[in-house]
């Protein structure tokens, strides 16, 4: 609670909703669903669909490489391997089955810390060059 000339006024809280973005909708689905069980909700245009990814919502919209995500930058989208130092961890119970179904649709195991911290964690890309890790229960 803040307060506010004396008086207590509740918080508020953003909700947050965490966006991908990737050349080919269709892909991106195949690929999210089949590794990590993300469900789509909705499809409110053709090129973005809302997913449930358990206690997330995802936005994954289709973005051409060479686009440009801001008027206000220079950068542009591409889809060869990047890094931001924004990225998803992923917790999954069988983290083995989740790193073998990741490389069987087309996305990079990296590196792998299996002994290093209390939970096996891998660093990863999918077939995006979008950035994440997975980690075990």
């Amino acid at each position: 609670m803040t307060v506010t000339g004396g008086s207590r006024k509740p918080r508020a809280r953003a909700t947050v909703h965490v966006s991908i973005d990737v050349p080919d909708l269709e892909a991106g689905l195949q690929f999210y669903a089949s590794v990590f069980g993300f469900a789509e909700t909705a499809r409110p245009f053709p090129t973005m669909a809302i997913l449930d990814a358990n206690n997330v919502t995802v936005c994954m919209h289709q973005k051409q490489a060479g686009s440009r995500s801001s008027p206000a930058g220079a950068d542009v989208r591409r889809y060869e391997r990047h890094w931001t130092p924004v990225h998803l961890d992923l917790h999954v119970r069988d983290f083995d089955l989740a790193l073998e179904k990741l490389r069987a649709e087309g996305g990079t195991v990296e590196n792998e810390f299996r002994s290093e911290g209390p939970k096996p964690a891998a660093f990863c890309s999918d077939p995006f060059g979008n950035g994440f890790c997975v980690i075990g229960a």
